[in-house]
């Protein structure tokens, strides 16, 4: 990093002093008025390289900070000081950065945990916060974690990618944009499934940016990280307990405020708990929505909603029928060492109050750009009206 080598650790410590021993907002002009009267020979380039670091340590991620301005880096992780790792899309990569000390990392994430009001201590060992820069960080402190601290950090990126980029780097193929786009437009409810990581919230943001601009879309989320591009896209984020337990709001009772704001579309960002008993019973009152939810494959969306209402206080047969009267596909995706992918596209229905998740377009191993049909196409072709030629296979 070229700020490294233009400023040693006495400097910082000293700029640190300085700014901080002030009152008011740590500010970029603040920083760059006390490397000035340090009085040292930095010369311009050394002078902006100083004040890019020092600005990282006192307000953004601190060493990660390089890290966090490429913008092909979505995740961040940090498992000891000289343990740091990174995902730009093609799988975990490690970082040489590193970390002086344990302390470092620590005293990193208490202050990232501070800048969003929480605290993290051993009264309060594990944080999940949310910083105005778009960064979401999950911290653990040792005895939690039996090593050192631990640190992840999700960038959230302001501008969301096109349907364009996403076919030219393969995560979208042809056939599958022709589905997603005719999915939105005619105004089809859907789910976003897949692992941790694998591009869920990215691919929701991109297919959000197709809705009309004469749509209103309400975001409802744990953490704000949806970003699609449109001009009339509002958000809705759940707060948790102050110290004493009091003043959380979560999703559920969001998606009730939502209701009473006239969505087009409603969007929960992440299905993960009883907010599905909302979501579902406004889907089947006419509103279309969308969401993401954890699951290793698409029909096994089915065990994991059958499970998210069980927590809801419902049973298998009523999660079934609300979920197949509100929901009418489900896009997977997948993450391998070549990326991000679409892995397949299937059609919601009910059978006998039973809950099916039907394959009805696959994505074939290798390169190739063409996708294969399953059971669910001619469900999934009625709905969308996306006749893509071909026979139904198995």
């Amino acid at each position: 990093m070229r700020a490294q080598r233009v400023i040693d650790r006495d400097l910082l410590d000293s700029v640190r002093r300085t700014v901080l021993s002030e009152p008011g907002p740590v500010t970029t002009a603040r920083i760059a008025a006390a490397v000035h009267d340090s009085g040292r020979l930095l010369g311009t380039a050394g002078a902006l390289a100083a004040v890019e670091l020092i600005s990282a340590e006192l307000r953004g991620l601190g060493p990660l900070q390089v890290l966090a301005n490429d913008p092909a880096v979505t995740d961040i992780f940090v498992n000891a000081p000289d343990d740091v790792w990174f995902d730009r899309g093609r799988g975990l990569e490690r970082s040489r950065i590193s970390f002086p000390s344990e302390d470092a990392v620590r005293s990193l994430a208490v202050r990232l945990v501070a800048a969003a009001g929480r605290r993290l201590d051993e009264s309060c060992p594990c944080v999940d916060v949310r910083l105005p820069e778009g960064y979401r960080v999950h911290a653990v402190l040792p005895p939690v974690s039996t090593g050192g601290t631990l640190l992840s950090v999700r960038i959230r990126r302001e501008r969301s990618l096109t349907l364009d980029e996403l076919v030219d780097a393969g995560t979208v193929l042809p056939d599958q944009r022709r589905v997603l786009e005719a999915l939105v437009e005619r105004r089809r409810s859907f789910l976003v499934s897949g692992a941790t990581g694998s591009g869920k919230t990215t691919l929701l943001s991109t297919l959000l940016g197709l809705v009309p601009q004469s749509g209103r879309i309400v975001l409802i989320e744990d953490a704000a990280e949806l970003a699609p591009d449109h001009d009339h896209a509002v958000t809705l984020e759940a707060r948790h307990g102050n110290v004493e337990g009091a003043g959380s709001v979560d999703l559920a009772d969001l998606v009730r405020q939502a209701l009473r704001m006239r969505p087009d579309w409603l969007v929960v960002g992440e299905c993960r708990g009883a907010e599905v008993r909302e979501l579902l019973a406004a889907l089947n009152t006419g509103h279309s929505g969308a969401g993401t939810i954890h699951a290793n494959t698409a029909r096994s969306v089915v065990a994991r909603l059958a499970a998210l209402g069980a927590l809801a206080g419902l049973g298998p047969e009523a999660t079934a029928l609300q979920a197949a009267s509100a929901l009418d596909a489900v896009v997977h995706l997948e993450r391998d060492a070549a990326g991000r992918r679409v892995a397949s596209i299937a059609a919601v229905r009910e059978q006998n109050g039973v809950l099916v998740i039907e394959d009805a377009l696959v994505r074939p191993p290798g390169e190739s750009r063409s996708c294969g049909r399953g059971p669910g196409w001619p469900a999934l072709a009625a709905l969308t009206g996306a006749g893509l030629g071909g026979e139904t296979g198995a």
